[in-house]
């Protein structure tokens, strides 16, 4: 019988808008490559043949069953590098190929937590800001961290549909969340028709900014728009028409060579479906009237609807309403925005966008939208050492 003692790794367990995720630093995890994948896994608790995660951390959905690794920046004008790894609930990998919007709100905040901010920089009370590099996609982030005492504050009266109690305010921008080969539309289009044999064709906007994501109109996928988790999640044929339409969107994309491939990639591309506003109760009970809001959006990860938003798909909601032409920007109405605000399952969220066209590309200089984050748990992690 096995009888190897557990390994102790310093750790934080944080909630990160609506998302939470235990941060680590570098220097405590092994290079990247797949023993640090083994034990990113094992703290989480996967792979989970029941899809629980009971002998870890997760808590057996895509918005909790992730992971960060954070290092002071080498990187010129940058304090701070952020590496996000989603962590898969059922199989043996971990999927490295996008950011958390939600998380990235941590970050900051765990950096001044973990000593990677000069403490010179940190004010008695005001806010310091701390200039991001998201490792995963090669981007700039902007977190303007409030801070109280000279500690960060992490109380306040901030809410956040998706999050059952207030805390303080923290705004991100998102600097030129576009691809870096300025193809914010893979396919050089604002929107697309795209055929999945056995499932249909569909119009789609298919966008690389915050993170790739493919948006439909809602009523072409059979929905209203007001679905809430149960509705997409318990029917596991509509979740099979989903993943079917984001493997061949994935494609299309050029994020993948063949459908096969969708299945290890489970992070990108996002699928978001949205429809003109609408009036519908919220999962907490909260009634949000159409005339609140723009449009509707509700969106998929890791192979189910999401209970909120995804911050990096709102980004790429906030910058594709911003864009005359993508079904976004339709079923919000059309005219001239830099900002919209849409429903999701739990409520209501608010993103900016300001973008331009040059030499008859979009760009999209910065996205913003605030979010809050506080630690749940600090001191060390335990994972069986292997045999």
């Amino acid at each position: 019988m096995s009888n190897s003692p557990q390994t102790r790794i310093p750790a934080t367990y944080m909630r990160g808008g609506t998302s939470k995720g235990v941060f680590f630093n570098a220097k405590d995890l092994p290079p990247p490559g797949p023993q640090r994948d083994a034990i990113l896994l094992r703290v989480l608790g996967s792979p989970d043949p029941y899809g629980k995660q009971i002998d870890g951390l997760g808590n057996a959905s895509s918005s909790t069953s992730k992971a960060v690794i954070l290092s002071r920046s080498t990187r010129p004008g940058h304090d701070v590098d952020y590496l996000f790894g989603q962590v898969s609930i059922d199989q043996p990998f971990v999927d490295w190929s996008g950011n958390c919007g939600n998380l990235s709100a941590a970050v900051g905040p765990c950096a001044i937590h973990l000593g990677l901010i000069d403490p010179a920089r940190i004010p008695i009370h005001g806010s310091v800001t701390v200039r991001i590099w998201q490792a995963n996609i090669g981007k700039t982030i902007v977190a303007h961290v409030p801070i109280a005492g000279g500690q960060v504050q992490e109380t306040g009266d901030f809410e956040l549909d998706g999050v059952a109690f207030p805390a303080a305010e923290v705004p991100l921008e998102f600097i030129e969340p576009s691809d870096d080969s300025g193809a914010m539309f893979p396919t050089g289009n604002v929107m697309d028709t795209l055929e999945v044999p056995g499932v249909g064709t569909f119009q789609a906007t298919l966008i690389n900014a915050g993170i790739p994501t493919i948006f439909l109109n809602a009523k072409d996928v059979g929905c209203t728009g007001t679905e809430l988790q149960g509705d997409i999640n318990e029917d596991k044929a509509a979740l099979a028409r989903f993943e079917a339409i984001r493997a061949h969107g994935a494609v299309r994309m050029g994020l993948i060579h063949d459908v096969a491939e969708a299945a290890q990639r489970q992070h990108t591309p996002k699928i978001v479906f949205i429809a003109p506003p609408a009036s519908y109760t919220a999962s907490s009970g909260k009634r949000i009237a159409a005339g609140d809001i723009d449009l509707l959006a509700r969106a998929l990860s890791m192979g189910k609807l999401h209970h909120a938003m995804m911050g990096t798909a709102a980004v790429a909601i906030g910058t594709a309403a911003a864009i005359p032409g993508t079904l976004v920007h339709l079923a919000a109405g059309g005219g001239t925005r830099n900002a919209v605000r849409f429903g999701h399952p739990s409520g209501t969220l608010r993103v900016g966008a300001e973008a331009a066209q040059a030499n008859g590309q979009w760009q999209v200089t910065k996205a913003l939208m605030s979010r809050s984050a506080r630690i749940l748990m600090e001191g060390w992690v335990r994972v069986p050492t292997p045999p």
